[in-house]
């Protein structure tokens, strides 16, 4: 069998979040009544004209200047047409040659390492209805309440070699998204969806092969099993002797399998011509130069900082980077300095998390600060209290805006680390647990721990358990 080499090509599809939609001031708002959130506009009347919602036209530049694109600020809208049930008008308002968005990138890490994918174009278009299908009747209902929903389509190139390309790909798009607050992409409601497109060819070859798009990939996992199935079903065939036709597909993730929906249309039978209801769109560079400027740092840039500036692992740093709470907490205690990067990381993906999700709280709506959370994570570095200890300072300063080191004070926490007084102690459990000594000179190592936990309890939980242990190792190899 030859060696075939995957080649993909993503359109994200990402619902963006507007008070009204893109043409009308119909409520722009996902699981209402059917039908209600509708006006002649959206639902195709003839005579009636749209209007183009200016911040659409924000939030679509926003997420271009995030992609490294350029923006065109001067550039039209075309009508594609096509005909189906859920389309009213029976064409769609979208941009052909002149998106608001050109030529980009984006950079996302996969196995610890950076992939630089190139993207075609960004650009605004309205979305159609949707279809109901239900056994409690026959046929099809059709609900407009997504007609005129903005939508910016993110068309990459075809860079992507892998199903993991394709998932770390979707992943940041999804969090660059989120990080704007320019879409909620719930997947589960149909905020951001994508096509796939997918198409094999010998390693090594310079010419792309024929490709097959999948329609109706609801989730970043669904992408991943549609794409490893495509690539196997066109293999097998270039395998057998046979061609790859050019179609489109519907994936279908029950069955784990496509299914071809029609032969892949082209441009042309879209008939694009520009859309002669609204205005040439003029955005003043001033204004494609402010909203780059509101733009904070990214979730893929802060996911680079992380692992190669500070050492965390991908999965700790995209945890963090991906949620911008616990970002905010992570780069205001790594700004101070007076604690490890990792240390503060396991804290807040561990006990900070652990409070928020049983909570429902975010980071901001606790007590919690970054001055008293490092002054905390120091303490334990330096040994001044344990472990277990500064759980219990932590229950509290989640909860009270509280000096750590008070807390320690008039608890009586700190640990005695005065090898001298730990020796003499050490020395005297020894003493006591002669038969542990010698098991563990027979070989049972855990007595080890039953005689650093003597030690401990004789201590009355005040010795340095790290220290202790140390001691008593040394005692027993002397």
């Amino acid at each position: 069998m030859k060696d075939y080499e995957i080649v993909v090509g993503l359109e994200v599809h990402a619902e963006l979040n507007t008070k009204s939609k893109i043409y009308c001031n119909c409520r722009n708002a996902f699981g209402l009544e059917v039908n209600t959130q509708v006006c002649p506009v959206c639902m195709g009347m003839p005579g009636t004209l749209p209007t183009l919602n200016e911040k659409v036209v924000e939030y679509a530049i926003k997420m271009g200047h995030a992609m490294h694109c350029q923006i065109n600020g001067v550039c039209k809208q075309d009508r594609k047409n096509y005909f189906y049930p859920d389309l009213p008008k029976a064409y769609q308002i979208s941009q052909a040659e002149v998106p608001l968005c050109g030529k980009g990138y984006l950079d996302v890490m996969v196995d610890g390492q950076m992939k630089r994918i190139g993207v075609t174009r960004i650009h605004i278009e309205e979305d159609a209805g949707k279809l109901l299908h239900d056994e409690s009747f026959s046929g099809s209902l059709v609900d407009l309440n997504r007609c005129g929903v903005p939508l910016i389509e993110i068309v990459s190139e075809p860079d992507i070699r892998s199903s993991a390309e394709a998932k770390a790909y979707l992943e940041t798009i999804k969090s660059i998204l989120q990080y704007l607050n320019i879409s909620d992409c719930k997947m589960q409601e149909g905020s951001i969806r994508c096509d796939v497109n997918v198409s094999v060819r010998e390693k090594g070859a310079t010419e792309f092969g024929t490709r097959c798009e999948m329609k109706n990939v609801n989730s970043f996992s669904a992408a991943v099993r549609g794409i490893e199935y495509e690539a196997k079903r066109q293999i097998e065939i270039l395998e057998a002797g046979g061609t790859i036709a050019q179609e489109t597909r519907r994936w279908d993730d029950v069955k784990g399998m496509s299914i071809v929906m029609r032969s892949k249309e082209d441009a042309q039978d879209y008939r694009y011509f520009p859309e002669p209801d609204l205005l040439t769109i003029v955005v003043p560079e001033e204004k494609i130069q402010a909203l780059k400027e509101s733009i904070p740092e990214l979730p893929n840039v802060k996911l680079q900082r992380y692992v190669f500036d500070f050492g965390l692992s991908q999965t700790d740093a995209t945890l963090i980077a991906e949620d911008i709470s616990r970002s905010k907490m992570f780069d205001a205690c790594v700004a101070l300095g007076t604690c490890k990067p990792k240390s503060i990381s396991n804290w807040i993906l561990a006990d900070i998390a652990k409070y928020t999700n049983e909570t429902g709280k975010s980071i901001e709506e606790t007590a919690l600060t970054p001055e008293h959370l490092t002054s905390l994570i120091e303490q334990v570095e330096k040994g001044v209290i344990s472990n277990a200890s500064a759980k219990k300072v932590f229950a509290v300063i989640v909860k009270e805006d509280k000096d750590p080191l008070a807390i320690i004070e008039e608890k009586g926490m700190k640990q005695n680390s005065d090898t001298g007084f730990l020796e003499q102690l050490a020395k005297d459990v020894l003493a006591q647990n002669e038969k542990s000594v010698t098991d563990y000179k027979n070989g049972k190592t855990n007595a080890l721990g039953y005689l650093v936990g003597q030690c401990m309890k004789a201590s009355k939980g005040k010795a340095n358990p790290g220290i202790v242990k140390e001691i008593v190792t040394k005692m027993l190899n002397a």
